[in-house]
C-alpha cells in the first residue's frame, strides 16, 4: 500500500513538472480532430441503420429497429485504433519534446486535448493526419409545482401509467457539476417494483473518497469526472471542487433533480415545509459527466471528453445547462468542438436540450446556437412567494424572503446596523458594517427585540457578504426580524426568495428602498444640538412569505433569458435558424442542492446546509425539456432527435394561463413595465406542453445528413466541414431556411422565396386544414391548403413568400396545421430584413 501511494507521488511530482516546464513556454491546451472517422461513424452503412430516425416502408408504415440504440456500438478495437494512431501521431510530431495529453476523444469525435505550445500547435496543424486544432476556451453554467403547472399529474403521467413509470428505461446524462448521490431525490429505495437499470447503457461509476462504492444505483446509474484541463491550468481547488463526481457547488444537483428527481419528495428549507418536489420524469434514469466546478466553471476539453464519454455508455439524452462564455469565432458559430461532438451525438441518435444562456434580453443575445441543439428559454410559472412589510404609516412593501411574519400584529422598532454600532465601531468600512455580518460591532441593547436593517449591497452579489451570515448576526444579537433595503448600484440582479430561519425579506426594488429609507430617516428623533439620535421612531410589521399562492400570471419570458434571432456569425450576421426552440418553467425553481453546496452569489441563495434550493435561470429551464424528453423518448422509442424535437415544438403553447399572449419582459430594471407581447425570437414555438408533446400528430424530421448540407451551404464552409466531419460536401448543400424544422426563419427575404417542408402522420388517419398569419411585409401562400394523410404517411408542403416593402425590421407569422381528430401543428414564422428593389432598407 505504502508502495503504491509513493509511486503515485513520483508520478505527480513528475507531472507537475511537466506542466511547470511547459507553461514557462507559454503552453495551453488545445482540442486537435483528426481526419479519420470517429467510432459512431464507422462502419457506416450499419451506422446510418442505427441512427435513422423515422423510416417508411412500402405499405407507407414506420419501420422501427427493435434493438437497444447501443447495439449499434463499434467494434472496441477500432476505437482503441484511433487512440494509437493519435499517441503515435504526437510522438512524430513533437519527438523529443515535452507535452501532456488530456483526453483521448473517439466516439463521437476523433480527436485529444492536449497541452502544448503555440509553435507546436502550428506543427500538428500541419500534418495531414490533422484535420483541425482550435484553442481551449471556457464556459459557464447559466421542483416543487411545476409538474403541476405543466400538466404532468392529470395529464402526460397518467396517459403513461402515473409517475411511477414515466420515464423508465430512458438514461439522462447530465454535463454539470456533479450530484450528491445521498440525496433522497436519487434514491432508489423508494421503488417497491421492479427498476433495472436500462441494458443499452454501459457507463461505469467512479468511486473515490468523497464518492465512495455504492453511491450509484438503479436511479444514479453511471456517475464519472472530467478535469484534466483545469488541472492543467492549477486552478482546481480540490477542497471546493472535489475530483469526484461529487457535487461541491449544488447546480448538478439541482438540474438532475428537475429532469428526473424522484417524486414527492418532502422539500424542507430553513425547517419549513414547501411540499413535495418530482422530476419531470420521476423514472427516468440518471448519468452524470462532472465537467464544470465551483470555483471557476469549466472548459470545452473537458466538457468534449463528458459528451463523447456521456454517448459512448449509451444515453439517451443530453441535458447541458451550461453556455460558453463567449461567442465562438471563426466562419461560423456552429463550428466549435462543443457543438460539432453534439452534431455527433445526434447522428447517434441522442437527443440534446442546452439552456439558452442568461444574457437577455438584448437580441441577438442567444448563447445556443445550432440547429441540432434543442434550445430552451425561461419563463415564469404561476407560483409565488409574497412577503410584505407594513410601516407604521400603514404603507405596504413587498419584498422577497421564504420567511416566517412576526408575531401577530405588533408593531416593531426598527433599527439600522449603522446607528446601532458600539462606541469604539467606526464607519470607516461602512458598506460591510451596514451589511450586518458581524454582531461583534452591535450594539445588542438597542437591537434586541427590534427589527435590524441592513444594506443588500454589490457585495452580495459578488459572494462577499451572504444573508445567511447577517441572519447568523440578527439572531446573535436577539433581533425580532431583519430587512434588507436594496443599494441603488445594484441593478439588474434576480433576487430570488431567501429561506431565512426568523422573520424578514429583501426589498428587490431600489424604488421602494428609497421609500423605506425615506420612512426610516423621517422618524428618527435626532437632538437637536448634537444631532445624535434620541429615539427609534420607525415601526414595521413583517408578514411573512411561507405560503404560495398561484394567482401569478404566467408563463412570461423573463428579462435574462438569452433572445434571438440566432447569430450565424461573430459579426451577428442572423442565421436562418429559430432560437430558442421553445420556453419552459426558469424562474423560482425548487430543487435538491447538494449537502455539501455553499451558498451561491451566482443565485442569489443562501443554503449551506439545505437540502433544496429555489434558483432562477434558463439552467433551470433545460432539464424541464430534457425529462419531457424523456417521457416521449419512453413512449416513442424509435423516435430520432430531431422527431423528439418536433413534438415539443409544434405542440407548444401561445397563450398564458387567462389565454391571453405570452408577454416577454424586455428590461432588467422594472421588468415587467416594459413587458410586451413575445415573438418566436423571445419565445421560440411557445411554452412547453407535456401531454401535447405526447400525441403530437405530425412530425417534421431532419436527419445529420440535412444537417451536413446545411453546413455545407455555409459560403466558405467545405474546408472547415472536412475538418470536422472528414467529409467532403461536393454539392449537398442546403439553406437553413430550407432544413425540415418545425419552424421557418428568412433572414433576408429578396423578393421572393419558396421554402419546403414534409410533414409525417405518427397519430390517426386524418385530414389537415391550413390557416395562416403572414408576417408584416410579406405575402404568404400556402399549397396545399387541406390535406388527407394516412398514419405513416408522409406529406409535402409548399410555402411561397414575396416581400411587400422594404424593411430591416423583423416581423413575425404562424402557419397552423389543424386535424379533424385534433391534432394541431403551430410553426411560427419569422422574416427578418425584406427586399423587393434595389435601394435603401428603413
Amino acid at each position: 500500500m505504502g508502495g503504491i501511494n509513493w509511486v503515485h507521488l513520483w508520478g505527480l511530482t513528475c507531472l507537475g513538472m511537466l506542466v511547470m516546464s511547459l507553461c514557462q513556454e507559454n503552453a495551453a491546451v488545445y482540442i486537435v480532430t483528426m481526419k479519420k472517422a470517429p467510432a459512431s461513424h464507422y462502419n457506416g452503412q450499419f451506422q446510418k441503420l442505427c441512427s435513422s430516425a423515422l423510416s417508411y416502408g412500402a405499405s407507407g408504415k414506420f419501420n422501427t429497429f427493435n434493438k437497444p440504440r447501443k447495439s449499434c456500438g463499434t467494434d472496441k478495437s477500432y476505437s482503441s485504433h484511433l487512440i494509437h494512431l493519435q499517441d503515435s501521431l504526437l510522438r512524430k510530431a513533437l519527438k523529443g519534446q515535452n507535452y501532456l495529453k488530456l483526453y483521448s476523444y473517439h466516439y463521437l469525435v476523433n480527436g485529444f486535448a492536449v497541452l502544448i505550445t503555440p509553435t507546436q500547435a502550428d506543427k500538428l496543424a500541419r500534418r495531414k493526419e490533422v484535420s483541425n486544432v482550435v484553442l481551449d476556451f471556457s464556459v459557464r453554467t447559466d421542483t416543487t409545482h411545476t409538474p403541476e403547472f405543466l400538466g404532468l399529474p392529470n395529464g402526460a403521467w397518467v396517459k403513461e401509467g402515473g409517475p411511477e413509470v414515466a420515464g423508465e428505461g430512458v438514461v439522462i446524462g447530465f454535463i454539470d457539476t456533479g450530484i450528491d448521490p445521498t440525496h433522497p431525490s436519487f434514491s432508489d429505495d423508494l421503488s417497491l417494483n421492479q427498476y433495472p437499470i436500462p441494458a443499452h447503457y454501459s457507463g461505469v461509476c467512479e468511486v473515490t473518497q468523497d464518492f465512495p462504492s455504492g453511491s450509484c444505483n438503479r436511479k444514479l446509474v453511471g456517475a464519472r469526472h472530467f478535469a484534466a484541463s483545469a488541472i492543467t491550468r492549477g486552478i482546481f481547488n480540490n477542497s471546493q471542487d472535489h475530483a469526484s463526481p461529487f457535487d461541491g457547488d449544488g447546480h448538478g444537483t439541482h438540474t438532475a433533480s428537475i429532469a428526473a428527481g424522484n417524486h414527492g419528495i418532502p422539500v424542507v428549507v430553513s425547517n419549513h415545509q414547501f411540499g413535495n418536489a418530482s422530476g419531470m420524469a420521476p423514472r427516468a434514469h440518471i448519468a452524470v459527466y462532472k465537467a464544470l466546478y465551483k470555483s471557476f466553471g469549466g472548459f470545452a476539453a473537458d466538457v468534449v471528453a463528458a459528451i463523447d464519454q456521456a454517448a459512448e455508455d449509451g444515453v439517451d439524452i443530453i441535458s447541458l445547462s451550461i453556455t460558453p462564455n463567449r461567442r465562438p469565432s471563426g466562419l461560423a458559430t456552429f463550428f466549435n468542438p462543443i457543438d460539432m461532438s453534439l452534431l455527433s451525438a445526434i447522428k447517434a441518435g441522442i437527443f440534446v436540450v442546452q439552456a439558452a444562456g442568461n444574457t437577455g434580453p438584448a437580441p441577438k443575445s442567444m448563447s445556443s446556437f445550432s440547429p441540432w441543439i434543442f434550445t430552451v428559454g425561461a419563463a415564469t410559472h404561476d407560483r409565488i412567494y409574497n412577503n410584505y412589510i407594513v410601516l407604521g404609516d400603514n404603507l405596504t412593501i413587498s419584498g422577497a424572503g421564504l420567511a416566517p411574519g412576526t408575531d401577530g400584529d405588533s408593531m416593531y422598532t426598527l433599527v439600522s446596523a449603522m446607528h446601532a454600532l458600539k462606541n469604539d465601531s467606526t464607519d470607516a468600512n461602512g458598506m460591510y458594517l451596514g451589511e450586518c455580518q458581524d454582531p461583534s460591532y452591535l450594539n445588542q441593547d438597542l437591537v434586541k427585540g427590534n427589527i435590524l436593517v441592513c444594506s443588500y449591497s454589490i457585495r452580495f452579489v459578488l459572494g462577499l457578504s451572504s444573508i445567511s451570515q447577517a441572519i447568523e448576526t440578527a439572531t446573535n444579537v436577539s433581533a425580532a426580524g431583519i430587512i434588507f433595503y436594496m443599494d441603488p448600484f445594484v441593478l439588474g440582479f434576480q433576487i430570488n426568495p431567501t429561506p431565512m430561519s426568523i422573520p424578514g425579506l429583501i426589498i428587490p426594488s431600489p424604488d421602494d428602498s428609497k421609500v423605506f429609507l425615506q420612512y426610516y430617516n423621517n422618524t428618527l428623533v435626532r437632538d437637536t444640538t448634537t444631532k445624535s439620535i434620541i429615539k427609534f421612531g420607525g415601526l414595521a410589521k413583517i408578514l411573512g412569505g411561507l405560503t404560495a399562492n398561484y394567482s401569478n400570471l404566467a408563463p412570461k419570458v423573463m428579462y435574462y433569458s438569452s433572445r434571438g434571432p440566432d447569430p450565424e456569425d461573430n459579426s451577428l450576421t442572423d442565421a436562418d435558424i429559430m432560437k430558442p426552440n421553445v420556453i419552459a418553467p426558469g424562474n423560482l425553481i425548487w430543487g435538491a442542492w447538494s449537502s455539501e453546496g455553499a451558498d451561491s452569489a451566482e443565485f442569489q441563495v443562501y443554503l449551506t446546509g439545505e437540502k433544496f434550493a429555489m434558483i432562477s435561470g434558463t439552467s433551470m429551464a433545460a432539464p424541464h425539456v430534457a425529462g419531457l424528453a424523456a417521457l416521449i423518448k419512453q413512449k416513442f422509442p424509435t423516435f430520432s432527435p430531431s422527431a423528439i424535437a418536433s413534438a415539443l415544438s409544434t405542440t407548444a403553447t401561445l397563450y398564458d394561463k387567462l389565454g391571453g399572449p405570452i408577454m416577454a419582459q424586455r428590461s432588467y430594471s422594472n421588468p415587467d413595465s416594459t413587458q410586451s407581447p413575445a415573438t418566436p425570437f423571445d419565445m421560440g414555438s411557445g411554452f412547453v406542453n407535456a401531454t401535447a408533446a405526447l400525441d403530437p400528430g405530425l412530425i417534421f424530421d431532419t436527419g445529420y445528413d440535412d444537417f451536413f448540407s446545411f453546413l455545407c451551404g455555409i459560403n466558405g464552409s467545405s474546408p472547415v466541414v472536412l475538418n470536422y466531419t472528414s467529409n467532403n460536401c461536393g454539392n449537398t448543400t442546403m439553406n437553413g431556411a430550407n432544413l425540415n424544422l418545425p419552424s421557418i426563419t428568412v433572414a433576408l427575404l429578396n423578393q421572393s422565396r419558396t421554402i419546403l417542408r414534409t410533414v409525417a402522420n405518427i397519430g390517426s388517419n386524418e385530414t389537415f386544414s391550413v390557416s395562416w398569419s403572414a408576417p408584416y411585409g410579406v405575402a404568404l401562400s400556402v399549397i396545399p391548403t387541406k390535406f388527407s394523410i394516412l398514419i405513416g404517411q408522409k406529406q409535402n408542403l409548399t410555402f411561397n413568400l414575396n416581400a411587400t416593402m422594404n424593411s430591416s425590421a423583423a416581423s413575425f407569422g404562424r402557419i397552423g396545421l389543424y386535424g379533424n381528430q385534433g391534432h394541431v401543428a403551430m410553426i411560427p414564422l419569422s422574416v427578418i430584413t425584406k427586399v423587393i428593389y434595389n435601394g435603401t432598407i428603413s
